[in-house]
């Protein structure tokens, strides 16, 4: 019981906006975390009285409109599925009035395009899922797109890339508010690591670039069959009979990097097969994919993965573990009361 007198602490209120086509997931992270803290109060907000959900089958109805804004303290905008979709004007006008007044404003995932859209990156640094990234930069160049990371924050706006990295910016937000203590019990509650080491790029299935057109192909295939070996751009002039100047032009042109760079990001996906898949040493793998010696490895996964080799493997040759175990044990059936 509160003594008369005794001001009652306010919460902070954190409002999710629901645009069309959310992203489930994205959407339950935000609701999950702050619902169930008694120092914030959530409101889901939504642009219509009922939006659709995508590729779900169902729909979320909204417990306010946008004018649930005008007293936030903090918007998250979740995913959206369609990022080429026009998104509301009023939408994009109440986001605008939120951060004008003084609000934070945090996406998960794809919403970095709706921030993006009322104009609230321009000029700062920002990240969203791997996947799209590209896409944000060449539609938004002002931007300073980060795809490495898992949350950028700049301040009064956060963004975050996907899915559970939505997890961390919610509990990096709680940590900025009431503490890593806060930080730390929230995320125990919901079984997941208070901060995750590393960036992005160790969960994008291939860093090297997927060229756009196969005139070099013949090279590139070439690098990836004698990656061990000491390979220099006059080698690939060479073999591409070439002048120096030209492959590193046309190379750029098909990959949008450089042919060095494209080889270093060929060895690092390289080296990451043989880290999920074997028990090979550090030493070894570098030998096989012309990494160097450990150190050139660990070097080279700081820089480009943003983790070392040792923690890489230690998180995906754990996932792979448990995969193949959960394939081979056998289901267990039940019905809804629970009885075998």
């Amino acid at each position: 019981m509160i003594s008369d007198g005794v001001a009652v602490p306010l919460r902070h209120h954190v409002v999710v906006l629901s645009l069309p086509g959310v992203l489930p997931l994205e959407l339950g992270i935000a609701a999950q975390v702050f619902s169930m803290d008694p120092n914030y109060e959530l409101t889901v907000a939504t642009y219509e009285q009922v939006v659709p959900v995508a590729r779900a089958g169902f729909s979320v109805t909204g417990a306010a409109g946008l004018d649930a804004l005008e007293k936030a303290d903090t918007v998250i905008v979740p995913g959206y599925d369609d990022v080429d979709a026009d998104v509301p004007s009023a939408a994009l006008t109440a986001l605008r009035a939120a951060h004008g007044r003084g609000a934070r404003i945090v996406s998960i995932c794809s919403g970095a395009f709706a921030l993006a859209a009322a104009g609230l990156l321009d000029g700062r640094p920002a990240t969203t899922h791997w996947q799209v990234s590209d896409q944000l930069q060449r539609r938004y160049p002002s931007i300073e797109v980060q795809p490495n990371r898992m949350f950028v924050d700049d301040g009064d706006i956060l963004t975050s890339a996907g899915v559970t990295a939505g997890i961390d910016l919610c509990l990096h937000l709680i940590r900025i508010d009431h503490g890593a203590a806060a930080s730390n019990a929230r995320a125990r509650l919901l079984v997941a690591p208070p901060q995750r080491p590393g960036g992005q790029a160790q969960y994008i299935d291939q860093l090297r670039s997927r060229p756009s057109s196969q005139e070099l192909a013949t090279v590139r295939d070439w690098m990836l069959e004698n990656m061990a070996a000491t390979i220099t751009v006059d080698d690939l002039a060479a073999r591409a009979h070439m002048a120096r100047r030209t492959l590193v032009r046309r190379f750029r042109n098909e990959t949008g990097t450089s042919p060095m760079a494209w080889l270093t990001d060929a060895r690092i996906d390289r080296a990451r097969e043989l880290l999920e898949a074997t028990t090979e040493p550090i030493e070894r793998i570098g030998r096989l994919t012309g990494l160097g010696n450990p150190a050139s490895v660990r070097a080279a996964f700081h820089r480009r993965v943003g983790t070392s080799p040792q923690e890489y493997r230690a998180l995906f040759r754990q996932e792979a573990r448990a995969d193949v175990a959960s394939s081979r044990r056998p289901p267990v059936l039940s019905n809804l009361t629970g009885t075998p």
